[in-house]
């Protein structure tokens, strides 16, 4: 086992990090901006090494810095959480020729799965199924609106690079489909620097489900249930859920049989996650993300598996210390991403925490860094932290949520809780009838009730 790992990231992923580290006995080495010098990672880390200014590309991004780091403190690992350099294919390799283990799946896994294309190619060969679309990246307008017309309407073009909703345009008219391929490509090449974009079939009425599976990279896989993630804005996950309240028995063994068998097939290193769309008792393939994901506390609860630390032991060699067998899903988890945000017009609300005070009690867990005189700097994501509850059963545990969220303090700036409140009492929530279009429907009718009331 590793003796020193090196954190590649910042907030709360970086603390969840070290405390995994620390409860193996693996001593941490925090890397920081000057923006965060005070955070509570760089507090708690044996070592610290600042990287740079505040800006990303100067700091988190600066993979010389890193390296630097990693080799003045003597680390043996490094972990890069999720986002910045996560699944930055190059900064893997280059981690493992300076010697250092990479917490993380094989490079040319990460390669392959981060160009969409060549990911929807290389798994639906190994058994996924995938949305009906283009063979490949579109190559012209003419190609664009040929493939549309084959699809029939409405179609969705994506960033072959992309995420987070860059560089997807949906497509309900015929004649739109030359200008949205335009500005799907202009998109992508801006967010990116890649502008290849793909067309698949739009569905009307999906759910995100995803399934997260773990492999040895020595040809031995498994699965760990599957997480809901259907209630979105603008593409970007809010709530998720686990299990999901859609999905039979029957449904969840068949899809996490099959994306453990791809993952046994690509002799797969470490955490991942297929994302899939479900429509009508269908699953469609969307994407992999090789990493550790924002929501895995909900499958840490529901199964009782530490992923972070499962992650540090696949990466030193180690043989897979869960089995599919002992693998058993226990009543239900809920997370909830606690942004610094107005929860209306969702601007940014960087600033300092006057006020903090946590939840607790039985089944509350909660993943932030923040800390009362903590100031939130502006230069990087707004989420601040992540509340989840687990119950018995999804009863339970929605009320234990609608509690915690009552229960915590966060004072000085605005904070998305009161959103994820009115979320999770809302008839269509309760009933679990929601897919990734609901969230955005029901704040436009939102918007118009309050457009009327004024």
């Amino acid at each position: 086992m590793f003796k020193k790992v090196l954190i590649a990231n910042r907030g709360e992923i970086a603390l969840r990090i070290h405390r995994a580290c620390k409860e193996m006995g693996i001593e941490t080495v925090a890397v920081h901006s000057t923006a965060d010098e005070n955070s509570m990672v760089v507090r708690l880390a044996d070592e610290s090494v600042c990287i740079g200014p505040p800006s990303a590309k100067d700091s988190y991004l600066n993979i010389p810095a890193i390296l630097t780091a990693a080799a003045i403190t003597g680390a043996e690992a490094i972990h890069p959480g999720y986002g910045f350099l996560s699944e930055n294919a190059e900064f893997a390799r280059m981690v493992e020729e300076h010697g250092f283990a990479f917490i993380g799946p094989k490079p040319e896994h990460i390669e392959a799965m981060g160009d969409k294309v060549v990911a929807k190619e290389t798994v639906q060969k190994l058994g996924l199924p995938v949305v009906p679309g283009s063979e490949g990246a579109l190559t012209s307008v003419e190609d664009s609106v040929k493939t549309a017309g084959e699809f029939g309407l409405p179609v969705i073009i994506k960033a072959a690079s992309g995420g987070g909703g860059k560089g997807m345009k949906v497509v309900r008219k015929i004649e739109d489909v030359a200008e949205q391929y335009s500005t799907a490509r202009s998109e992508a090449k801006a967010n990116f620097g890649d502008d290849t974009v793909y067309m698949e079939k739009f569905l009307e009425k999906p759910r995100h489900i995803e399934i997260q599976v773990f492999g040895d990279g020595k040809g031995g896989g498994i699965h760990l249930g599957e997480r809901d993630c259907s209630i979105q804005r603008r593409h970007q996950k809010v709530v998720e859920e686990g299990p999901s309240p859609v999905l039979t028995d029957e449904l969840r063994n068949h899809i996490g049989t099959i994306s453990a068998e791809v993952v046994q097939k690509m002799g797969y290193r470490g955490a991942g996650t297929f994302e899939f769309l479900y429509e009508d008792g269908e699953f469609y393939f969307m994407e992999m993300n090789t990493r550790i994901q924002v929501e895995h506390p909900v499958t840490e609860m529901i199964t009782g598996v530490d992923l972070v630390a499962e992650q540090i032991r696949i990466a030193a060699g180690e043989e897979l210390s869960i089995k599919k067998e002992r693998i058993r899903l226990r009543g239900h988890a809920i997370e909830v991403r606690v942004n610094a945000e107005n929860p209306r017009t969702f601007a940014p609300s960087p600033g300092k925490i006057k006020e903090y005070h946590a939840p607790g009690g039985l089944g509350v867990r909660m993943d932030s860094a923040i800390y009362k005189g903590y100031s939130i700097p502006p230069y990087y994501d707004s989420m601040v932290g992540k509340l989840i509850v687990h119950g018995r059963n999804r009863e339970e545990c929605l009320r234990r949520l609608l509690r915690a969220i009552e229960e915590t303090v966060i004072e000085g700036i605005q904070t998305t809780l009161p959103l994820h409140e009115w979320i999770i009492t809302q008839p269509d929530f309760i009933s679990g009838n929601y897919t990734i279009h609901w969230l955005e429907k029901k704040l436009a009718e939102l918007d118009e009730q309050e457009k009327g009331a004024s």
